[in-house]
């Protein structure tokens, strides 16, 4: 093979591997023949110049993937590899980079996203990057806890960082998840400001949720968000978990309680309309939480460990 026969083979696999253009566009712009294209692409693997791997890491995920989304009817499923010796940060932090990977598969101009509170929320926040669009709108769905939980993990410091890694803009929400009282709740909502978020909400493209369960052996960062009283309260209605303070049984049924009057952030009828409702969980104490948001409609993207994934699939 001649330098410039060798030269033409790499310039032929940079624009199709590199420059992602298609074998026509190819054709037409060196004026060669679509079959040479083809040919020569071909030639350009046997020879070594282009080299196609697959990680195996990744891969091996894939067949957990299929699966969840065949056994739950799910859009998506995003699997990470997990080993004994990774701490419950980088589990995190590997699950935010997977579902911001996603994200930039999603994401157009001008559309609105919504985002949830808790550690899984702020890894992901903490993870966008890459993605260059323009008008991203990012808002709090729910309100936030009355100062019982560290500000990471604060819907509106999460929203916050969310929009500054995706040059856009945010609007954070002045009011409580669950004000004391329905007479506050109103006065809360009176505010032209949170009364411009329920627009928002009746209008977003993208839902980025954490799944909250009482039944988490360690459980105090949500018993801090919601307070001892309603703990009890699920505790004895058979909850398994919550999605933006909006509780529900192992089926996905809301549960009702004295707290849905009070409630500050996304109605459940307007939630289940969002086009993406990417879920972002893990571990096996989670599992009844995370089925239950799948079954309830909350959820149709799943962003979860190997581990957690095997233990999905093991449920009956």
């Amino acid at each position: 093979m001649t330098k410039d026969e060798q030269k033409q083979l790499v310039k032929i696999a940079e624009m199709y591997y590199l420059e992602n253009k298609t074998q026509s566009e190819i054709s037409r712009a060196l004026q060669i023949h679509r079959s040479t294209i083809s040919r020569l692409l071909k030639l350009s693997r046997e020879k070594g110049i282009v080299k196609i791997t697959i990680d195996p890491f990744q891969a091996g995920t894939y067949s957990y993937e299929e699966e969840l989304v065949n056994k739950f009817g799910l859009d998506k499923a995003i699997v990470v590899t997990t080993s004994g010796n990774v701490n419950d940060e980088k589990v995190l932090m590997d699950l935010g980079k997977a579902a911001n990977s996603y994200l930039k598969e999603i994401v157009e101009d001008d559309m609105i996203i919504g985002f949830s509170w808790g550690s899984a929320m702020a890894a992901f926040a903490q993870s966008i990057s890459g993605i260059e669009k323009r008008n991203i709108t990012c808002v709090p769905i729910v309100g936030g806890p009355s100062g019982r939980v560290v500000s990471k993990y604060h819907v509106n410091t999460i929203t916050y960082q969310a929009s500054l890694a995706l040059h856009g803009k945010a609007l954070l929400i002045d009011a409580p998840a669950i004000p004391e009282t329905l007479e506050l709740k109103k006065a809360l909502l009176d505010n032209s400001f949170n009364q411009s978020l329920i627009h928002y909400w009746r209008n977003l493209n993208i839902a980025v949720l954490g799944i909250g369960s009482p039944t988490m052996k360690e459980s105090d960062r949500w018993k801090d968000f919601y307070g001892q009283d309603v703990f009890q309260f699920v505790t004895e209605n058979k909850v398994v978990g919550d999605v933006v303070s909006r509780f529900y049984d192992a089926q996905g049924h809301h549960i009702e309680s004295e707290l849905d009057s009070r409630i500050i952030g996304i109605d459940t009828t307007d939630l289940k309309r969002v086009r993406y409702k990417i879920g972002i969980a893990e571990s096996r104490d989670k599992v009844p939480a995370i089925i239950g948001a799948i079954r309830g409609g909350y959820v149709n993207v799943l962003v979860t460990t190997q581990d957690t994934a095997r233990e999905l699939l093991n449920e009956d």
